[in-house]
């Protein structure tokens, strides 16, 4: 395996990208990548490996689902007793990368976190499949479970708490964190490991955005 590790490679060659090919804003690209690889039938093309630290300096990595973009940032909702969201309070920082590997490109971005209004938790709510609302209400989610038929049972336990006739209301330990980025970057693979990479960077001082060119 360690051989066939060495050996695997593929010479992007799909597409490229220049300065005159972004959108005006960094959320206006993003959306223009996600409809392209929506468009492209990618397997939920807003997935995002979302990375955090604790407050001992451990990073850790998961996949979520990206729920919304605009100006302000990108939303993704869990439980707000998870680990993730522990480390989220703690830090008040996260990054994010959107791996699109069938159309050779990535997004990373990284910013200061806050937590969307509840408002904006009980729209994004009504829109989830009701066997998702009730995981979200049966799952502690992060903590240790004896076994798999500790789970089905908790989740027995909300179902009869919930009958099919009841809505089933946003858990008070549920909601949406919102990634405010200072820093998002456009990765376009090509040929002999020559990528591109356009980065939008938010001046500290007045907010303003520039775009810079990096070398791969």
């Amino acid at each position: 395996m360690e051989a066939q590790l060495a050996q695997m490679r593929v010479d992007y060659r799909r597409d490229e990208l220049d300065v005159g090919d972004l959108a005006d804003t960094w959320y206006e690209q993003l959306a223009r990548w996600l409809d392209d690889a929506t468009a492209d039938g990618v397997v939920e093309p807003n997935a995002m490996v979302l990375a955090t630290t604790s407050d001992d300096c451990i990073p850790s990595t998961r996949t979520v689902l990206c729920k919304d973009v605009d100006e302000r940032g990108v939303v993704f909702y869990t439980n707000y007793t998870s680990a993730k969201s522990h480390d989220l309070r703690t830090m008040r920082r996260a990054a994010a990368t959107f791996p699109w590997y069938a159309q050779q490109r990535q997004v990373s971005l990284r910013g200061e976190v806050e937590r969307v209004s509840n408002e904006e938790t009980r729209a994004y709510w009504a829109t989830r499949p009701r066997g998702s609302q009730l995981g979200a209400w049966a799952s502690a989610q992060s903590a240790y479970v004896r076994d798999r038929d500790a789970l089905d049972a908790a989740l027995a336990v909300t179902e009869r708490r919930f009958p099919e006739t009841a809505e089933v209301p946003v858990p008070p330990h549920w909601g949406g964190w919102r990634i405010v980025p200072d820093r998002v970057e456009f990765w376009q693979g090509r040929a002999n490991r020559m990528h591109d990479r356009l980065r939008f960077e938010q001046n500290a001082v007045d907010r303003s955005w520039q775009v810079r060119r990096l070398a791969p």
